[in-house]
């Protein structure tokens, strides 16, 4: 999957965001950056803005944000495919980490000075940001602001994707595609924390040794070949679990390799994704090639067909605090990290995105207010 080059959205000199007033809570107004998307369609439309804001509501708590974590959703948001998001012009964003500088009303269990990991539907990738303090979670010892936004949004929709739906078990087989990106670097982990899973893997040739290195048992081209087939060879049967951020007629393909008391779990439409704009073509025949099946059919099956939208959970603030708790314990004792792939300051939005559009990335992409002491460095792993 590629997109054509573009100019990078830099903007040294950040204009007034349009848009609604900031939210009103306590303290003086103050200007800072924030990354707005004034339209739909290529990297240009994502440009380096003035914001004013304002202090925390009751309830809130007010972030100074030091990373934040660029996602699938927030390349698809850019076309007008994602539909969790509020009206343009906006700003994306839908994890940070930072420290919180300020306390609203009523809140209690957060203090000026915390290093903070932020969840939210939008609205992350700024240099200020006022959310509820429910959506704030405790970075653990030792952990990177980089780490700390590379680690809810992958982590958590891998987790519940492998256990709470998968019920990943030992001795089990797991299909994950797109395994050198977030969710993929993050399911790799997951993975390992259970006894004798073999891991399929696709991505690029390019990426294989670093997904052996990681613990991907077959990784698989899917380029060149025809994933399907390759698993067939190896494992007659098929596999225990697939991973599904694709849609389309690879649903069909992960459901045909499921073996009896598998599971496909759907969480995403990366299919729809082929350029830098909206290809109708891409969804006129994702949408037809759409995987359907009835109830009848799934009763002679044996099989499972889940779909998870980690952007329909905002609700459940206590689920996904326990998922969060256990993240955070397994990252303290050494059996998971997030795999940082560059990192990118806010004016170079635009090589960021098509760092990960074009799937040159291993692991997580990360975006910064202000730029690392390299203009834009690769992280050490």
């Amino acid at each position: 999957m590629s997109a054509e080059p573009a100019p990078a959205a830099a903007a040294p000199e950040p204009e007034q965001a349009p848009g609604p007033e900031p939210p009103a809570g306590g303290g003086e107004a103050a200007e800072h950056r924030a990354l707005v998307l004034t339209g739909f369609g290529g990297y240009e439309k994502l440009k380096v803005q003035a914001r004013r804001g304002a202090g925390p509501r009751p309830g809130e708590v007010s972030v100074s944000v030091r990373a934040c974590g660029l996602n699938f959703a927030d390349v698809m948001a850019r076309q007008g495919l994602y539909d969790r998001m509020p009206p343009l012009p906006f700003c994306p964003g839908m994890e940070c980490a930072g420290t919180v500088r300020a306390v609203g009303e009523g809140v209690r269990d957060r203090q000026v000075g915390d290093k903070v990991m932020v969840l939210a539907r939008s609205g992350l990738w700024q240099e200020v940001v006022n959310v509820p303090a429910s959506q704030t979670f405790s970075m653990p010892e030792g952990m990177s602001f980089e780490e700390a936004a590379a680690l809810l949004v992958n982590y958590i929709t891998a987790y519940m994707i492998l256990f709470d739906f998968g019920n990943l078990r030992p001795n089990q087989s797991v299909l994950i595609h797109m395994a050198a990106g977030g969710v993929g670097t993050a399911a790799i982990q997951l993975c390992k924390t259970v006894e004798n899973v073999t891991i399929f893997g696709t991505a690029s040739a390019s990426k294989h040794d670093s997904l052996k290195e990681s613990g991907v048992a077959h990784p698989i081209d899917y380029r060149t070949m025809d994933y399907a087939e390759e698993v067939r060879k190896i494992s007659p049967k098929g596999v225990d679990i697939v991973l599904d951020p694709l849609g389309g007629s690879d649903t069909t393909k992960a459901f045909n390799l499921l073996k009896p008391m598998g599971k496909v779990i759907t969480y995403g439409a990366a299919n729809l994704i082929t350029g830098q704009k909206k290809n109708l073509m891409a969804m006129a025949k994702t949408w037809w090639n759409q995987f359907s099946i009835n109830a009848l059919q799934l009763l002679q099956q044996n099989k499972a067909v889940c779909g998870y939208h980690l952007g329909y959970m905002h609700e459940e603030v206590e689920l996904l605090r326990s998922v969060v708790a256990k993240l955070v314990n397994l990252y303290s004792q050494g059996k998971i990290k997030p795999k940082i792939d560059s990192v990118w300051p806010f004016d170079q939005v635009a090589e960021a995105m098509r760092q990960m559009q074009e799937k040159k990335n291993v692991g997580k992409v990360i975006l910064v207010p202000e730029a690392p002491k390299e203009e834009s460095k690769k992280a050490e792993n």
